[in-house]
């Protein structure tokens, strides 16, 4: 597999091609998109490139950021908000510090969780603040997996990215059947072009094994599904607004989590 330092040419490469495709459609939206890339994705590179510390520092803000996301769709408190970023960022931290005790860090973060509405003695609601928190613990207890892959998620990023644009252009030139009623705007044509360009991409950077195709293939839409079903149960269009085109944090890392998982299950 290419290192870390090797990749840099090659997304260098694909964000000015995005720049240039970006600039001659004329739209706003895609170039105020292609800015967020051109500043994010060097922060993603250097964290990988510095080792074990940035990941870690790179897990931690974005477990943070999606907690505090998903506590927001959820309608959590700010205190229960404030502990499943508190049970995510121990996850991440004992995945660097501790390999091998992610389970544990998750459980205790799962009672933690828990407490809070027993304490508050919520009949009402309870059960729901309980279901959302477990339900935001388990997602986002995903990004351990940067830590413990390395370069391999580096690697899982960047052919989810690209093949969630390619899924993002091809479903709207090509249109056809829907993907699902979760997800109107979304096609099959789109969903399998994007696939072909994830699994292009890991070939060209040798990567390609039956468990990277499959996170790729079937994990990342299948993440982005996992999202439109909380956004459509809470009737949100996007995680926050924050994020300048995009939303939230949690629209562009959706894909990413569920092919993690499915990559740490198969490996």
């Amino acid at each position: 597999m290419i290192g870390v330092a090797s990749l840099a040419p090659f997304l260098g490469g694909v964000l000015a091609l995005g720049g240039i495709a970006a600039a001659l459609s004329g739209r706003r939206e895609l170039l105020v998109r292609w800015c967020c890339w051109a500043v994010g994705v060097p922060l993603v590179v250097g964290a990988f490139w510095w080792g074990g510390p940035g990941v870690t520092a790179l897990a931690l803000v974005v477990g943070v950021i999606a907690a505090m996301e998903f506590g927001g769709l959820m309608g959590l408190s700010r205190v229960e908000r404030a502990v499943l970023a508190a049970a995510v960022s121990g996850a991440v931290l004992t995945s660097w510090l501790a390999p091998g005790h992610e389970v544990r860090a998750v459980a205790v973060g799962a009672l933690a969780i828990a407490a809070v509405p027993l304490l508050a003695g919520d009949c009402a609601h309870g059960l729901r603040r309980l279901m959302a928190g477990l339900l935001g613990l388990v997602w986002l207890s995903v990004l351990t997996a940067l830590v413990a892959l390395g370069e391999t998620a580096l690697v899982l990023f960047i052919a989810v990215s690209i093949g969630d644009i390619v899924a993002y252009f091809a479903g709207q030139r090509l249109g056809g059947p829907r993907l699902s009623p979760l997800s109107p705007a979304k096609r099959w044509s789109g969903t399998l072009s994007g696939a072909a360009a994830a699994l292009g991409v890991l070939a060209a950077l040798s990567a390609l094994s039956p468990p990277m195709a499959v996170a790729v293939a079937v994990g990342a839409p299948a993440g982005d599904l996992l999202e439109s079903m909380v956004k459509r149960g809470t009737q949100a269009k996007d995680s926050a607004h924050w994020l300048a085109g995009s939303g939230g944090l949690l629209d562009r890392i959706d894909s990413l989590l569920l092919a993690l998982a499915v990559l740490l299950l198969l490996r």
